[in-house]
């Protein structure tokens, strides 16, 4: 079968750099309509830092954490074992090393890709290692049962940080069976808050809802914002987000050759939450999935849907100040704004050539979340009680 998209042409979506120079490239799929080929390489590498892993500081994370000792399984549409990026760096189970649509591919770049000389995109925790699982079909359909024997082989070869791309619309007993096996092998479970977008125009028209696995209980649901700090425009509403992170045109590597993608959703911030966890885990090994877990949310930038922070995660210090309280219970759906004067530094400091990176940390944005009459294990009450390890 022919390769899907093997050039980026002016029609291309552009992902923008730090240093403020765009670059086209082709779209990172979701999932492959019946008939596509599947997806081919990218003839175009960005060399650039892309926005998003400036806006995360991860330059200054690589002194205190890298995600060595720390596997990560990607639940998804399975790991290219031809993408150069993650050679050596990947175990595949049950035949998942074959990824046709290309998903799972860019989520684990965004955690482990290796550094390229003259290229600024690298996992955010290069140094940790992948199991390929996958939770969909070949095309990138999921069921409950797809994503619970999916979570279910993560956990069974030996991950500590679990991320599940796929949020479906209902619950099951097959994914509660398996999120609590996760749970007693203190596997941290990290899952989209909702699906990525479609371009039917169907998502914006959805009412916010649960989506499943994120909805359950001892499960980090994480919600994509873009450059601005916002959800996008069209994305699913859900009703409940622990983190938020970039989700929204962020840059990725794909299943063949050595060019990028662009690409959108909860599925992606998602990942850069589990490379986060990862970081957090590889740093501080005696922590739990829990106190994991509850370190991320403390230590994010503060919002009723608090934003990712890696550095300060990594380097929280117990005691030394307060977390953020508990988010309050509201009475509407998730909705991030930005505070237009953090949003305009943003942009500042994202655009123009020579702009401070430091600059993109002024972002504030605020959330409502539709109560969910739930305590979720690493809620903070005050203070984080955990060690650091």
């Amino acid at each position: 079968m022919a390769a899907g998209p093997t050039t980026a042409t002016a029609a291309a979506p552009v992902s923008a750099a730090a240093s403020g120079d765009p670059v086209r490239l082709p779209v990172m799929p979701s999932r492959l309509p019946a008939g596509a080929d599947c997806t081919g390489g990218s003839a175009t590498v960005a060399e650039a830092v892309p926005w998003e892993q400036v806006n995360l500081q991860l330059s200054r994370t690589r002194q205190f954490g890298t995600g060595a000792g720390v596997t990560v399984a990607v639940v998804d549409t399975g790991v290219s074992a031809e993408a150069p990026a993650l050679a050596g760096r990947v175990t595949a189970v049950d035949g998942a090393g074959d990824d046709c649509v290309g998903h799972g591919t860019f989520v684990a770049g965004l955690i482990a890709a290796a550094p390229v000389d003259g290229v600024g995109f690298a996992g955010a925790a290069r140094q940790a290692r992948v199991v390929a699982v996958r939770g969909t079909d070949k095309r990138g359909a999921a069921t409950d049962g797809t994503v619970a024997d999916g979570i279910r082989a993560g956990v069974d070869a030996g991950a500590r940080v679990i991320v599940v791309s796929p949020a479906l619309t209902r619950d099951s007993a097959a994914l509660r069976r398996a999120l609590a096996h996760a749970a007693a092998h203190d596997a941290l479970v990290v899952a989209a808050a909702a699906p990525d977008a479609s371009r039917d125009g169907a998502s914006s028209a959805a009412p916010p809802a649960d989506y499943w696995p994120a909805a359950s209980d001892g499960v980090l649901s994480v919600v994509d914002v873009d450059v601005r700090g916002q959800r996008p425009q069209g994305a699913f509403t859900p009703r409940h987000a622990d983190l938020a992170a970039p989700g929204d045109g962020v840059l990725g590597i794909g299943p063949r050759g050595r060019g990028h993608f662009i690409g959108s959703g909860p599925s992606l911030a998602a990942g850069y939450v589990a490379a986060a966890a990862a970081l957090v885990r590889s740093a501080h090994p005696d922590l739990s999935a829990a106190e994991t877990a509850r370190r991320l949310v403390t230590t994010a930038y503060p919002a009723d849907v608090p934003r990712l922070d890696p550095y300060g995660a990594l380097t929280f210090v117990p005691g030394a100040s307060p977390g953020p309280a508990a988010p309050a219970d509201r009475s509407g759906p998730v909705r991030l704004q930005t505070d237009e004067a953090g949003a305009r530094a943003t942009r500042r400091a994202l655009w123009p050539a020579g702009a401070a990176a430091g600059l993109i940390l002024v972002t504030v944005w605020a959330a409502v979340i539709i109560p969910k009459g739930r305590a979720r294990r690493w809620r903070p009450s005050g203070n984080d009680t955990s060690t650091a390890g």
